[in-house]
């Protein structure tokens, strides 16, 4: 890292309106793609799965599609936030992708109402989320330490058992004897282990693209033993440009609601990843024009990614802690990055050979990651003074979240947006979490002890779990 920053003084690093050169801030900003890349095609590949044209599905273009707009759409909201179109973008090193925070919410939408139902709420949450922008400084009392660190461990517990799935094979069928074979836990293994050797016994490049590398690991020991097939590859076109509306439109009632509660989460989650590029940095705290912007931009993205079928966008946490890394804020480097990640979005070749890993090897990364969800969500209740107060409204909502999304059977006598809505288990956590944290008072021997406990920092509200 010595040789890139070479001839940068410490205040040029520190300035976002820096630009250090095209020498420079190429292998920079491809760095900001290589921390984000596989947490932002991965939801892609899961909802795929979900909606019927994933992995094993015969017809896996729509797949292939999805996964090129994950990239398009990510480098589109990235400038949006770099370059700023009018009030819209933070015009700060912003790194956005789609983030696995969605997921528990995205999966039953796609299955009970379909593909135009999940792109409809993801539309309108975009919306939701872009007027969000105005008031975001408002609402980020309503989520203390204690309310994001339930919903991100309740995203990780969420899961884990899509990544133990994809490792043993994939969605288990009945009767199928390759269901979790060492053929197929092996390939994960050679994931997790490749992944956990570079990432804590090297530094640098490798230790940050370590989830990436361990993927290639895999993808190598499967082509190796003939598990991998290049059909696609050769199938797929050159060059292909965004499809408007490439799955339809339908607006459902509980697929809107999902998607704006979800929009919440996302938009103080983006505050807490200004405030740690912002701090991180250049030693200061966020403006308000800074947040606002930023807010509005991850809206306008998700909007816009709904609209050409992409899934939607939010801040990518891990990037900031790559700022701080390396010590370079220029939104210039990252822009690079963007414009990278859109190149790459119209090749539809790249996203065949992404599609063409096998299920196990994505299986062994996302163990990883999903693992390091729910880690995240538990360092974040860290912060947590566990006084009865606290315990009691942690217990509930989590009691009844897990306990819904394990025995979905228990609300089959709901209408279908509301089953669906509660059977994720996310979202009856949240609002459990988020209500109770309202009404309930504190004890006075608490506050007088921590007069503080429960008030969340910019840095607290960080929920970098959700994009590991």
């Amino acid at each position: 890292m010595a040789r890139t920053q070479a001839g940068m003084t410490a205040a040029q690093m520190r300035d976002p309106n820096y630009f250090p050169g095209i020498v420079k801030g190429t292998p920079l900003g491809i760095q900001h793609v290589l921390a984000m890349f596989v947490s932002n095609v991965t939801p892609a590949i899961i909802v795929s799965g979900a909606a019927g044209f994933g992995f094993g599905s015969g017809d896996i273009s729509n797949m292939i599609y999805m996964i090129q707009m994950s990239m398009v759409f990510a480098g589109i909201a990235t400038l949006i936030q770099t370059v700023g179109i009018g009030p819209m973008g933070a015009r700060l090193p912003v790194v956005q992708g789609t983030s696995f925070a969605f997921i528990p919410i995205m999966i039953p939408i796609a299955i009970q109402f379909g593909m135009p139902a999940l792109m409809g709420g993801i539309i309108a949450g975009g919306i939701f989320h872009f007027f969000l922008g105005t008031i975001i400084g408002r609402i980020r009392h309503w989520l203390p330490p204690l309310v994001t660190g339930l919903i991100v461990l309740m995203i990780g517990l969420a899961l884990v058992k899509v990544g133990v799935q994809y490792a043993a094979g994939g969605v288990p069928l009945m009767g199928d004897p390759e269901f979790g074979t060492f053929k197929h836990w092996g390939l994960a293994l050679t994931v997790i282990i490749t992944t956990l050797g570079l990432k804590f016994f090297t530094r640098g490049m490798l230790s940050v693209s370590a989830v990436l590398l361990g993927l290639l690991a895999g993808y190598i020991v499967a082509f190796i033993s003939g598990m991998v097939s290049f059909d696609n590859v050769g199938r797929a076109a050159w060059f292909s440009p965004p499809n408007p509306l490439h799955f339809g439109i339908e607006f459902n009632v509980a697929a809107i609601i999902g998607m704006c509660l979800m929009g919440v989460i996302s938009a103080i989650e983006t505050v807490g990843d200004i405030s740690g590029i912002t701090k991180g940095g250049a030693g200061r705290e966020a403006t308000d024009k800074e947040i606002t912007g930023g807010t509005l931009a991850d809206g306008f993205g998700t909007a816009l990614s709904g609209v050409f079928g992409a899934l939607p966008n939010t801040s990518f946490s891990q990037n900031v802690g790559l700022i701080s890394m390396t010590g370079v804020m220029s939104r210039h480097v990252v822009t690079i990055g963007a414009v990278f990640l859109i190149v790459c979005g119209l090749v539809p070749k790249f996203g065949a050979v992404i599609s063409s890993m096998p299920i196990a090897v994505l299986g062994g990364g996302v163990i990883v990651m999903f693992g390091m969800i729910a880690a995240a969500g538990a360092s974040m209740l860290s912060d947590v003074v566990w006084d009865r107060r606290n315990m009691v409204i942690f217990a509930i909502a989590l009691s009844v979240g897990l306990g819904l999304q394990l025995v979905p059977t228990a609300l089959q006598h709901l209408p279908d947006t509301l089953k669906v809505l509660m059977t994720s288990g996310l979202l009856p956590a949240a609002f459990i979490a988020i209500v109770l944290n309202i009404i309930i008072p504190h004890e006075q021997d608490d506050l007088e002890e921590a007069p503080d406990m429960n008030v969340a920092s910019p840095a607290s509200t960080m929920s970098a779990g959700t994009k590991p």
